[in-house]
């Protein structure tokens, strides 16, 4: 069961500020969570294979071709800065 300090302090940890007249509130809302979970862990799943995904992903792959790269001028047509055929950063120390 989730008390008002457990949430005071799950507030200090999530680093989230929290006033007094919300941790009544949220004690209620997090017990009537856990509440939820306990239901589930009721339900008889002997048989039942696990999910992890709502519908199956299938990877689509293109076929791995080369193709002409840009230029280097077309490369640094749009840089703001660039100096010997090279973009240009500032300085990071």
């Amino acid at each position: 069961m989730i008390t008002r300090e457990d949430v005071e302090h799950i507030s200090w940890l999530a680093c989230v500020k929290v006033e007094d007249t919300e941790k009544d509130e949220l004690v209620d809302q997090f017990n009537s969570i856990l509440d939820y979970f306990q239901q589930l862990d009721e339900l008889d799943v002997e048989g039942v294979e696990p999910t992890y995904r709502v519908i199956d992903l299938i990877n689509i792959f293109r076929d791995d071709s080369n193709l002409k790269s840009l230029a280097q001028e077309d490369a640094l047509a749009n840089a703001p800065k660039r100096e010997n055929g090279f973009f240009k950063s500032p300085r990071i120390v």
